[in-house]
């Protein structure tokens, strides 16, 4: 084949993706001396795959782009709590090319158990779960969804890159045969389950150079296929099971039935490689290939904190923001029908993982808002699975005179209250009327909406975003005091105060301006948000930031001591008619703002939506509360304060790490010092 292009021996300085920043993760923090690559035509099965391929791997806070540079290979040390979820990347780029036209060549990745000395298993499928890192507009983005246990991904040479838009962008370019070597990851992700019992467990990942015309061994079944197996073996059980007692011919008909079914799973497809062969399989040629295999080893420390099912911090997230029908337009489902609550349905239950209380919306004129995580009224059933979903931190009632057009009546909406007020779920419940009121008319249409909520309940809690006070009010000589003197002009219609990290810039000095004008006593709480700003360097979930940089976002609220966080929306791209249909981001708005995660059947034939990279990172970021709060409910705040500041994980806005060392600083100092 030929392999010319980059030969690629230079020595590399580290570097990750489009903003450069954090890759230390107890890995070699430099480049690799490459090798001169090998020459001529080249069968995948005669060398050792680590002549091919350069494999290395990286923390969850790097942005591995198409252009990211080999390191050397280490071991993979993890620390992870229980009911906590930690992941990792395995970068793959090819030192030469064995595969046909478009690609460079293939390679099977292989995801093993992690055991423990005991016995313990954290299980591939159910804890263990790979996906492929997607560039979207060149930057590592979109988690697409890989076979398990077992994948074939093809390394490219290159991608043609394509002019578009600076808004509207594709998935991505057709490979182009004569650009440079492309690197590929692998994110891994590691699902703690809540009762798993803690230890030391290990595990590897297999990479292997294949040839492209190469089968997925058929051992390594799908997930319907294990299901309808697992199905036809507990028939088989079953019938033999219950014989204690039973008469001799009614056994006899029981072992009938039984050899029957399994004769059938044996002729079944699944096994009809194995049908002609009358002595023992010969594995030589597979111990062959995986001895020239990569093998990246996984070691895995579960420790007994649990962190807990309900988040600490509520975070409450808008889905189909702007238009309500970016669901129904591209799903092709009407509003109201079945179709339309399965697809509300499985978003809420997809994004409940992410430790995300989901609400969904339709905007109405000056910014006056419908918000409802539960699309069911309060007395139908799915209402209450919803609402006492531990999971959910915090749920959004809708109230229909917030947006024009509404046809419930003051009767109804009372009838609503009335059912949800005597379940133990009632204090997670909010009303989200408003967004960002910008004048004396639109606090006054606000204050009088919360006025009539509150007469059918007095404890109802009122959310109100804002990053002004009104514009016609002098509410003080100066803008910012004006925001700050927000509370004062509210109180009593809104209970959570929810104010705009744009705008306090870099000053933490102004959080206690604002915190001071808050009331806790009283039940009034101070929550934040991040909506187009602030912009780089300050924390925030923009396309392009360094991963660390997306992370500093909870990082920033627990250091401010907010109690709850808002963001606008989750899956605001422009709207489509077809399912599989190009993501397209919002104009004026920066990239990625408003998008996290992405419609299945835009990387493949399922209907599960595929996470961003940024929200795995936010995740993360919120299971960081987790762990601040455990020790600073142990040493107080204060030192948990300066457990931050100690280990250089976060100092300010403009002053946290961005490399990922630090974070495993502070996760270790925690799990040693709260272990006991």
């Amino acid at each position: 084949m030929d392999d010319s292009g980059n030969p690629q021996d230079i020595v590399v300085p580290p570097v990750e993706g489009v903003s450069g920043g954090g890759t230390a993760y107890g890995w070699t923090d430099g480049g690799v001396q490459v090798p001169s690559p090998l020459k001529g035509s080249i069968d995948p099965t005669e060398f050792p795959t680590a002549d091919l391929v350069h494999v290395w791997c990286m923390p969850s806070t790097a942005n591995v782009g198409p252009q990211e540079m080999p390191r050397n290979l280490e071991s993979v040390n993890l620390l992870a709590g229980r009911n906590e979820r930690e992941s990792i990347q395995i970068a793959m780029r090819p030192k030469v090319s064995w595969g046909g036209p478009g690609n460079a060549g293939v390679v099977q990745v292989q995801c093993s158990d992690l055991c423990s000395t005991s016995g313990d298993r954290l299980v591939v499928g159910q804890s263990i779960n790979m996906r492929r890192v997607v560039p979207i507009l060149g930057v590592p983005d979109a988690l697409a969804p890989l076979d398990l246990p077992v994948s074939q991904i093809s390394l490219l040479p290159g991608h043609l890159l394509q002019e578009t838009d600076a808004i509207f962008f594709l998935l991505p370019s057709p490979p182009h045969a004569g650009a440079s070597r492309e690197t590929t990851a692998v994110w891994v992700s590691i699902d703690v389950p809540s009762a798993q019992p803690p230890g030391q467990y290990e595990g590897e990942i297999i990479i292997t150079a294949i040839k492209a015309d190469s089968e997925v061994p058929a051992h390594c079944l799908g997930k319907a296929e294990k299901h309808q197996l697992y199905r036809d073996l507990q028939s088989c059980l079953e019938m033999l099971d219950p014989i204690d007692g039973k008469l001799v011919d009614e056994v006899v008909e029981r072992v009938k039935s039984a050899t029957a079914s399994l004769r059938s799973v044996l002729l079944s497809p699944l096994f009809s490689e194995y049908l002609s062969l009358n002595g023992p399989v010969d594995m030589m040629e597979e111990d062959a290939i995986s001895s020239l295999s990569v093998r990246v080893k996984i070691n895995m420390t579960v420790w007994d904190f649990i962190l807990p099912v309900t988040p600490s911090l509520p975070a409450v997230f808008g889905v189909s923001c702007i238009s309500d029908t970016v669901i129904e337009d591209r799903f092709g489902v009407e509003h109201g029908t079945d179709e339309w609550y399965e697809a509300l349905d499985q978003h809420f239950k997809w994004l409940l993982q992410y430790k995300i209380s989901p609400y969904f919306c339709r905007w109405g004129d000056s910014m006056r808002v419908l918000t409802y995580t539960c699309p069911w009224p309060a007395d139908h059933p799915k209402s209450d699975e919803y609402f006492s979903d531990p999971r959910l931190a915090a749920y959004a009632l809708p109230y229909s005179r917030s947006v024009s057009g509404g046809n419930a009546t003051k009767d109804y909406m009372q009838k609503q209250i009335d059912i949800l007020r005597t379940k133990s779920h009632w204090k997670k419940a909010y009303f989200y009327l408003w967004d960002e009121p910008l004048n004396l008319e639109q606090y006054e249409s606000l204050r009088s909406i919360a006025s009539e909520i509150h007469a059918y309940a007095p404890d109802a809690r009122v959310l109100t975003s804002y990053y002004c006070g009104p514009s016609d009010a002098p509410l003080a000589p100066t803008a910012f005091e004006a925001f700050v003197k927000v509370p004062k002009f509210l109180r009593p219609h809104t209970q959570i105060y929810c104010t705009s990290e744009w705008v306090l810039g870099n000053r933490e000095d102004l959080v206690k301006d604002i915190v001071s004008e808050i009331q806790p006593e009283n039940g009034e709480e101070w929550w934040t948000y991040v909506c187009m700003g602030p912009s780089d360097p300050h924390p925030n979930w923009h396309l392009g930031m360094r991963g660390t940089q997306h992370r500093a976002v909870m990082w920033r609220v627990w250091k401010e001591g907010g109690t709850g966080f808002l963001y606008w929306g989750a899956n605001c791209y422009e709207k489509a008619n077809v399912p599989s249909a190009e993501i397209r981001f919002r104009r004026g708005l920066p990239p990625g703002d408003g998008v996290l995660f992405y419609p299945g059947q835009v990387f493949s034939s399922s209907s599960q939506p595929v996470a961003s990279v940024r929200l795995e990172r936010i995740l993360s970021g919120l299971q960081d509360i987790e762990y601040l709060r455990l020790y600073s409910s142990r040493y107080g705040r204060e030192e948990g304060v300066a457990l931050l500041e100690k280990t250089g994980l976060y100092l300010g806005p403009e002053r946290y790490t961005q490399e990922h060392m630090p974070i495993d600083a502070m996760r270790g100092e925690i799990y040693n010092a709260c272990r006991s």
